[in-house]
């Protein structure tokens, strides 16, 4: 057969890599339900129109899939999980705490770590206050502790940005256009800032960055980032203040953050605080792909191949046994050595050979994959 391989910007996963994927999900849906977020489901096609919603101008939202139905109908893709939100929070009581995990597609360019199909993980609460947005980031936390990742969590706030912008004088109208400049400023050198910068006559801001953190203290908004910091505390979660932070997405109209690594030059995870249906909500997206990248995750969960020498009701039924135990188990009947070349291909760890002597001693030898020694399992 012809191998056909994926449409450019899209990919498969399998084997170890999938086995991964799939445990990682496991620990974001247990640390989300840890927390009292329910899961929730929403399409992967909407309206183009309620896709792009009041925020066509920002990057992510110009780069949609966009589609057309026969009934000539104008549809798009899913470019993230937020907007959905719109919908879903009608009629919940508040504080409304759910969790939302799929694919997600941006119709733009593709490069080594950008595809235009990724699975996002996101977390949010409709009707939040300084305390929820605290809670979201010791859920960043726990999941970077549990898979392994040193971070530190970077906040800011859109309100102290917008502050400091009113009182460099920079043109209201022109706000929107300087913080898109501003949250390039960790994949630009300061040259380049300055001068995309000098064209609002704001390029004064990039000094005030640089001022100490109680410089800051004397603009009204900075109570905010304080606030957080002592809830933060709490929860012993540590957040770094930076100033410049100011995440792209134009709906953002409070506390803003980012998570980095030292083993990537990326932003491994982000969010912040944003108002849909007169609401205040806080929250955050896991890029599963990019976690998979930089996670430290060791999947050890016990793996068996049960061969059959023509004992195929004792190898089954030995077979559930194990599984009863949470054991992974796959049955084969036949040759023993190509048993065992099925057994390395997929990596399972351990094999039981399951014949004559052995169901009328009840013991099976257990072969371990990766020394080659055997032991004896008695049932």
């Amino acid at each position: 057969m012809t191998y056909i391989e994926p449409v450019k910007g899209f990919r498969d996963f399998t084997g170890e890599e999938a086995k991964k994927r799939a445990e990682i999900r496991k620990i974001l849906v247990g640390t989300f339900e840890k927390y009292g977020f329910e899961p929730v489901e929403a399409p992967l096609v909407e309206q183009e129109e309620f896709v792009k919603g009041d925020n066509a101008s920002d990057e992510a939202v110009s780069d949609i899939f966009r589609l057309q139905d026969k009934g000539q109908r104008k549809l798009a893709l899913r470019y993230e999980h937020t907007f959905q939100l719109k919908r879903l929070m009608n009629n919940k009581k508040l504080p409304y705490k759910r969790y939302a995990i799929g694919e997600v597609f941006r119709d733009e360019p593709i490069s080594a770590n950008r595809f235009r199909q990724f699975v996002q993980c996101d977390v949010d609460t409709v009707g939040a206050t300084i305390k929820e947005e605290a809670e979201i980031l010791v859920i960043v936390k726990e999941v970077m502790e549990k898979i392994g990742i040193k971070f530190t969590i970077y906040v800011n706030n859109r309100k102290l940005l917008n502050e400091i912008l009113e009182k460099e004088n920079i043109e209201k109208m022109d706000w929107t256009n300087v913080i898109k400049i501003i949250d390039k400023m960790d994949k630009l050198d300061e040259d380049e800032i300055f001068n995309e910068l000098r064209g609002y006559n704001a390029q004064n801001v990039l000094k005030v960055f640089k001022n100490p953190e109680k410089f800051f203290e004397k603009y009204s908004a900075y109570s905010e980032i304080k606030e957080l910091k002592k809830y933060c505390k709490y929860y012993g979660v540590e957040i770094k203040f930076s100033p410049s932070l100011a995440r792209g997405l134009s709906y953002y109209n409070g506390t803003v953050f980012e998570v980095k690594t030292k083993d990537v030059k990326e932003t491994i995870t982000a969010g912040g605080s944003y108002m849909f249906n007169g609401m205040q909500c806080t929250g955050i997206s896991f890029g599963l792909d990019r976690l998979m990248g930089i996670a430290k995750l060791e999947i050890e969960k016990d793996s068996f191949l049960i061969i059959s020498l023509e004992q195929d009701e004792k190898a089954i039924e030995l077979a559930q046994k194990l599984r009863d135990k949470g054991k992974n188990v796959v049955v084969l009947y036949g040759k023993p050595s190509k048993a065992l070349e099925y057994a390395n291909s997929y990596g399972i760890k351990k094999a039981i050979f399951v014949g004559a002597d052995e169901v009328k001693s009840k013991k099976f030898k257990v072969k371990d994959m990766d020394s080659g020694t055997e032991t004896i399992l008695k049932i």
